[in-house]
């Protein structure tokens, strides 16, 4: 069992910069690949970043692509991921989500759609004023 707790978000005027943090517990954190989400009213959730278990790989959706960094400690059991250049389009509550992925296969391993992630957070609420 791991249990996820985002922060950081809140609310930031069109340009500006957020940092989430995602805190894990529980299962050994390197072994999951993790992920970022985002859900805006009315709409899906969708994928925005990914990273793999090591860190040594990283995905991005088109529309955050050049402007958001995720990134991970394991040693601190925490993902991050930095958002600048923020648009009101950015606006969503904002999910970490973990994967559990062993072993050495699947050390790049990025999970870029949301099924087969096996824990969720709470959720963080971002809003980006124009």
């Amino acid at each position: 069992q791991v249990q996820l707790v985002e922060s950081g978000g809140g609310l930031v005027q069109a340009g500006g910069s957020l940092r989430l943090s995602c805190a894990a517990s529980g299962r050994t954190f390197s072994s999951y690949a993790m992920g970022w989400f985002r859900q805006a009213p009315g709409k899906e959730r969708e994928f925005v970043a990914g990273i793999s278990w090591s860190g040594g790989s990283t995905y991005y959706a088109a529309s955050v692509k050049g402007r958001f960094t995720i990134s991970r400690d394991n040693a601190k059991n925490t993902v991050y991921l930095q958002m600048n250049s923020l648009k009101p389009e950015d606006t969503a509550v904002y999910y970490c989500a973990a994967d559990l992925l062993e072993g050495p296969v699947y050390v790049h391993t990025v999970v870029v759609v949301p099924g087969p992630y096996d824990y969720w957070g709470q959720g963080t609420q971002v809003t980006v004023s124009s």
